[in-house]
């Protein structure tokens, strides 16, 4: 049974449910803010697994109606993920964030965190993990003809199949990226 008592009560609605009162934040960027501040917290704390679940609601929450959040967690994810020694992992979800980057400005700072991704992936002796396992992750940039020439070239320049960087690669920041790996 559900009573109609629906009030503010700061920034957030209470509902009565069964004669008992439950809180819920009062909107989805709300809810969003208040997971990355966990998910940071739980991250700073060393706690990895719960930070991860944290970051992966806010992608569910972010995904449609919030770009620019779901950006930010997808780099954050690959963040934990590079500590955890998963450079594939960090690329994977540095594509999902580029796939639905809602600006140029945004579309060029991933550009910058990818190249990061493979500094470290190179620093760390890790290349060969970029040579196997993209399928899914070329299947969702392939409506972008540059991430996915990029993500190409990457796994075959891992494979040492590819020595130089292919022309539908535009953005300066991707080219470096790759040219850290053919240096």
């Amino acid at each position: 049974m559900k009573f109609g008592i629906n009030f503010i009560k700061h920034g957030q609605r209470a509902e009565a449910i069964n004669m008992g009162i439950k809180y819920v934040p009062y909107n989805r960027q709300e809810k969003i803010i208040k997971l990355f501040k966990e998910a940071i917290k739980l991250e700073n704390m060393r706690k990895l697994d719960k930070a991860k679940k944290k970051l992966d609601e806010i992608l569910d929450l972010a995904k449609d109606q919030y770009p620019e959040f779901y950006f930010e967690a997808c780099f954050r994810l690959g963040d934990i993920l590079l500590q955890e020694d998963n450079y594939r992992g960090a690329i994977k979800c540095a594509m999902r964030a580029m796939r639905k980057v809602p600006s140029e400005e945004l579309y060029l700072l991933g550009a910058e965190r990818i190249k990061a991704i493979i500094r470290i992936t190179k620093e760390n002796n890790r290349i060969h993990e970029f040579s196997k396992n993209f399928g899914i992750t070329l299947a969702l940039v392939k409506d972008n003809p540059e991430l996915y020439a990029f993500l190409t070239a990457l796994i075959e320049i891992a494979r040492g199949e590819q020595k130089e960087i292919p022309e539908e690669i535009k953005t300066e920041k991707l080219r470096e990226a790759l040219g850290i790996l053919l240096d």
